[in-house]
């Protein structure tokens, strides 16, 4: 993204926004609510235009390529996608149906190949015991973990995951961070953007971080650079302190701040 900014109503949801996100790097977008967050990966994932800037996905110019055919190389899954599917629909079909970037099975034909590759990619995220369960039936930890294997089953260039632990429970947020957290440790995954309110979700194995305030960069860069007390300090509008422990972050606020 170059100068990418995002107006709405009159206001400035992302103002000149400069990013780049290289093919072995694991990025953290962290923020408030309002930050941006979620604007810059609709964007990122070809489903909302810039007010002005120019935004290049997988070697693609947005508004110079056919993005039907281009989503389908980009994994992308939001915390409110589970809403989307029809609750009978089994874990199968949920990632099967990533092929097409559909969310019926009956709208496209589907082999046995692409049946098998659902259960190893369920296998990937440890749920392949669902895969004939109804998604449904399933905690909200275990629907993200699916969703997460949805969005591994097209070979995507590019892995964006928005909020995926919101709503999650202690035991599912650890779960699946550390799904996340193998799928960066290896060096054949795609690069990875996931978005969060919370550093304590950050897997250890993340390369860096983009930081938003008020649509703004604070910070864009290697974790290890940006991410201090001072400049997490101003991204909440909260004096905090900061430490990393066993590769995991921890933030809490300042006493008598």
């Amino acid at each position: 993204m170059i100068g990418v900014s995002r107006i709405e109503d009159g206001r400035a949801i992302l103002a000149d926004v400069d990013w780049v996100v290289q093919p072995d790097e694991r990025w953290i977008v962290l923020g408030c609510n309002g930050s941006g967050k979620s604007t810059l990966l609709r964007i990122a994932s070809l489903y909302l235009h810039p007010s002005r800037g120019t935004v290049r996905v997988l070697g693609e110019e947005l508004g110079h390529t056919d993005v039907r055919q281009l989503r389908r190389r980009v994994g992308y899954s939001a915390a409110a996608f589970a809403e989307l599917l029809r609750p009978a629909l089994s874990v199968r079909d949920v990632v099967m149906t990533a092929k097409y970037a559909a969310l019926e099975p009956w709208w496209h034909v589907y082999d046995d190949a692409d049946r098998a590759r659902a259960v190893d990619m369920l296998e990937r995220v440890g749920c392949e015991d669902f895969v004939d369960h109804v998604f449904a039936t399933l905690s909200s930890g275990e629907r993200q973990r699916v969703l997460l294997a949805r969005t591994l089953f097209t070979e995507p260039g590019v892995i964006l995951l928005d909020e995926p632990t919101a709503a999650l429970d202690l035991a599912g947020r650890e779960q699946l961070v550390a799904n996340l957290d193998a799928l960066a440790a290896d060096p054949t995954t795609p690069p990875i953007v996931l978005v969060t309110h919370h550093v304590e979700e950050i897997p250890p194995s993340f390369t860096h971080a983009l930081l938003l305030r008020d649509g703004r960069v604070l910070a864009n860069g290697p974790i290890d650079e940006c991410m201090d007390a001072a400049t997490l300090s101003a991204c909440f509008g909260l004096t905090l302190e900061l430490e990393r422990r066993a590769g995991r972050w921890l933030a809490w606020a300042k006493p008598g701040s």
